[in-house]
């Protein structure tokens, strides 16, 4: 078979897209291929209120809404997006945490103002010296965590003391490391519940790491928005990855890698086409991509076996609501930020991640809420907004989840309005959005899992996906795993594309300009 392309890209996630970004402008002969017929960008993109069941002129992000490493990403960095119309909007307050009690803790990029609203005066003094000293390393720290593991050059860059304390940080419970910094519950409630972004609970052992990176990330990248809804990423991508010579499909669903002499060298699609190519990257289900795209002979029996029952992170439950006005927010700081994050106490954060865990749904959901429309007037006509939130949740249910969707939906809305007396009334129109639902918008979401399979400690670094393919090459020559399945995970940073093409190229050798 001719090799009509270097490289082929199997789905147009963030990864994908890096991915193909990176190979196109080395000067491989790219392709991109995207099951969806109607956009690029996977869970990073936008719908029209009358397309999804809003109203018309509000637009709401359908999967991630808040870019902390727009800015700080390698990736993003290098591809400089910002050329390629991308525009990043943000608000004064990043992350609010406001209870029912009326106690609230909030993070800036300004670390003074941070210190006067972070639960207690010594705690807002703690955490601006903790956000200082992360500041004075971020750039050492990201290239250890998010470069190809081991990141041995950027470990080397930071001295003993800062290695010594990163292990104190990463060693540790949530739980823990909040009591020992704070000493309000307001404070301590912040670190423990950003972690719940993805299956990682205030009392899991090595738990601490990412509501800690989460809570920093936003002290220097912020939780900034892109102009125009989250589309504009992917569109971007795209605008970048064409500049630099590559081509893209829409409706080009891959239903088999093609393996020959022992090397993944072309894919067929759904409608019987074959594509021909000297590698292939895949930004996909890791368990997809081995159990059903390539033939179980090339596929080692250690790897189908743990794939059968591959570890998946929590469902998503999300929703979008079209307002007639901002949300009325109790705690005023809440009004001007970013992300309001709902979580009573380290207990209730406990509490919610047993629920879960136990298959139930929890009675005092945990919430992210987004408040895109805040910064950016373009999401909904003009004195309207538009909020977007999700609760983490089991991906399945007894009875199935049409018969709970909208009784938790109301659970969620309850949830909000002991915050905001009064919201309930400013809602136009409600969007529900359940696990299956998001698995049906992007496969890669299983059972509604945003993080790539699960996102504990054991799941990390040299077992992501599994020991020994955990930087990105498959046991099939030629073949490469680039989607949040692949270290460094989840996140909207192209990290997982980008290390894989940088593999990938090492392979193609492609000739010097």
């Amino acid at each position: 078979m001719s090799r009509d392309y270097d490289a082929i890209v199997i789905g147009s996630g963030p990864n994908g897209l890096a991915a193909a970004c990176a190979l196109a402008r080395a000067g491989a002969r790219v392709m991109v291929l995207e099951a969806n017929a109607e956009r690029f960008g996977g869970a990073v993109g936008s719908q029209l209120g009358e397309r999804c069941g809003t109203r018309p002129g509000f637009v709401h992000d359908v999967g991630a809404a808040f870019f902390p490493w727009g800015a700080l990403s390698p990736a993003f960095r290098s591809l400089r997006l910002e050329d390629f119309g991308l525009q990043w909007l943000g608000m004064p307050i990043e992350s609010c945490h406001p209870a029912p009690d009326g106690s609230f803790a909030c993070i800036t990029r300004d670390h003074d103002r941070t210190a006067t609203m972070f639960g207690s005066p010594r705690d807002g003094d703690r955490f601006r010296d903790i956000a200082r000293w992360y500041g004075s390393i971020e750039p050492h720290v990201i290239g250890l965590l998010m470069r190809t593991f081991p990141a041995v050059a950027p470990m080397l860059r930071l001295l003993p003391a800062h290695l010594l304390r990163l292990a104190g940080v990463f060693l540790s419970r949530g739980r823990s490391l909040a009591q020992r910094w704070f000493e309000s519950e307001a404070a301590r409630r912040v670190l423990p519940g950003l972690a719940l972004h993805v299956d990682v609970g205030p009392d899991d052992a090595f738990g601490a790491a990412l509501g800690f990176m989460l809570g920093m990330t936003a002290t220097t990248g912020g939780y900034v928005v892109p102009r125009g809804g989250a589309q504009s990423i992917a569109d971007a991508f795209v605008r970048c990855a064409e500049h630099h010579g590559a081509r893209l499909r829409l409706g080009a669903r891959v239903a088999r890698v093609i393996v020959r002499n022992d090397r993944a060298c072309a894919v067929a699609l759904a409608d019987g086409t074959e594509i021909g190519a000297r590698t292939i990257l895949a930004d996909t289900d890791v368990a997809r991509l081995m159990l059903d795209l390539v033939e179980r002979e090339y596929v080692p029996g250690r790897m189908v076996e743990f794939l059968q029952g591959y570890p998946r992170g929590w469902g998503a439950f999300k929703l979008d609501w079209a307002l007639s006005a901002p949300v009325p927010w109790a705690c005023e700081p809440a009004r001007r930020a970013a992300v309001v994050h709902a979580g009573d106490s380290l207990d209730d954060l406990s509490r919610f991640t047993a629920q879960v865990r136990r298959g139930e749904l929890p009675d005092n959901p945990y919430l992210v809420i987004g408040q895109q429309s805040l910064a950016d007037p373009t999401r909904a006509p003009g004195g309207q907004h538009t909020l977007w939130a999700y609760s983490r949740v089991p991906p399945q249910l007894r009875g199935g989840w049409a018969a709970h969707a909208q009784a938790f939906a109301d659970r969620v809305d309850a949830r909000i309005e002991a915050l905001a007396p009064g919201f309930r009334d400013k809602v136009i129109a409600r969007r529900v959005v359940a696990p299956p639902d998001l698995e049906a918008m992007d496969a890669n979401l299983v059972g509604g899992d945003l993080g790539g399979g699960s996102n504990a400690w054991h799941r990390q670094l040299l077992m992501r996906p599994l020991f020994p393919w955990f930087r990105y090459r498959m046991p099939v020559r030629g073949l490469y795993l680039c989607s949040s399945y692949a270290h460094p995970g989840a996140g909207v940073h192209g990290m997982c594309g980008w290390n894989a093409a940088e593999r990938a190229l090492d392979e193609l050798e492609l000739p010097a300009d």
